[in-house]
């Protein structure tokens, strides 16, 4: 889910790429029967062989007339082959979709993503219209109302026609994927995908519980200097927290819930207050922190003094969210956590 996730979508997505710099398929069943008899020999072995093994088929992809979350009429290829859906690249590859451009910033891409779209080239994440045009989409899906206000909608559906999943799907990482299945005739393909994940994430929490039983974490990013911590229902922590069934830590539950981002920024100060038995660190600064690091607050945390920290590279997938993404995600706890 975003790098700062997509609860807040538009808006949110916005301010992390400056903080960084930052359901229709259709099947239909044919019968030949043949009920035409020349003699009455060879009428019954006919009819019963038409009737014994009638011809199903799938009936070809149409176009379609959906509405999107903005109550937009949106007419979908029967076939899209060229589609653009910036920062929405984890459900296209987990459809077997290669996009004609994938989302960045500064020049920075979703790293765990990058085997499966090593050729595939980049588009800034604010959409330059130049940039859409030349990429020839003959299908666009945007994430969030707020990324296509103040006339960009229009003038994106120009180039092709664009479909707005909207704030209230895209939190819902299973609910955008469907919604992408249905849109690109791959319903069958987005429903297989999350009863696979659903297994991987049942497996891996019976696993973690047998080894690390009823004890908290608590997933950390590091940039510019600065501690977020994570949601429960967001990005890696709807993973952890949700699919996993890992304990929340102390600093999340003290957050008001109506008051919660994705990613919540928290003082040093009361970073030292964090009780979590394991810690898991994306680390984005690296260099830039260490004195951050090495510091006394930090090396005075219970779980920092115990060793229970899992350092990540921020290229991985724990900033993000989607079948893709959260299944890294899982590879890495049960790494970390399972002995």
């Amino acid at each position: 889910m975003y790098l700062f996730d997509k609860k807040k979508s538009g808006s949110m997505k916005l301010a992390l790429a400056g903080l960084l710099t930052m359901t229709v398929f259709l099947s239909a069943c044919g019968n030949n029967n043949n009920s035409n008899a020349a003699n009455s020999s060879a009428a019954p072995a006919a009819t019963a062989e038409a009737t014994a093994a009638p011809t199903e088929t799938a009936a070809p992809a149409v176009e379609k007339t959906v509405t999107d979350a903005m109550g937009h009429k949106v007419t979908v290829p029967a076939n899209p082959q060229r589609v653009l859906g910036s920062y929405l690249e984890d459900y296209l590859v987990t459809l077997d979709v290669t996009p004609v451009a994938q989302w960045s910033v500064s020049n920075g891409i979703q790293d765990y993503l990058s085997d499966a779209l090593k050729d595939v080239p980049t588009i800034s994440y604010d959409l330059p219209l130049e940039a859409v045009t030349s990429f020839t989409p003959d299908f666009h899906i945007v994430q969030s109302e707020g990324s296509v206000q103040n006339g960009l909608y229009d003038q994106l559906n120009k180039i092709a026609p664009t479909y707005v999943l909207g704030d209230e799907i895209s939190k819902d990482w299973r609910k955008t994927l469907l919604t992408i299945g249905e849109l690109l005739n791959k319903t069958p393909e987005a429903e297989q995908a999350i009863a696979e994940y659903d297994q991987k994430a049942a497996d891996a929490k019976e696993k973690i519980t047998a080894s690390f039983g009823d004890k908290s974490v608590a997933i950390l990013w590091l940039v510019q200097k600065s501690f977020f911590i994570v949601d429960e229902t967001r990005s890696s922590g709807a993973v952890l927290y949700g699919d996993l069934g890992l304990k929340l830590p102390n600093l999340v539950t003290e957050i008001p819930a109506d008051s919660r981002a994705t990613w919540n920024p928290i003082s040093l100060e009361k970073l030292a207050e964090l009780t979590a038995d394991h810690i898991f660190l994306v680390n984005s600064d690296k260099t830039d922190a260490s004195e951050i690091l090495n510091g006394p607050i930090w090396k005075g945390i219970p779980a920092v003094k115990a060793g229970n920290v899992t350092e990540l590279s921020s290229s991985g997938s724990w900033l993000y969210s989607g079948a893709y993404a959260n299944s890294k995600t899982i590879d890495d706890v049960l790494s970390a956590l399972v002995k």
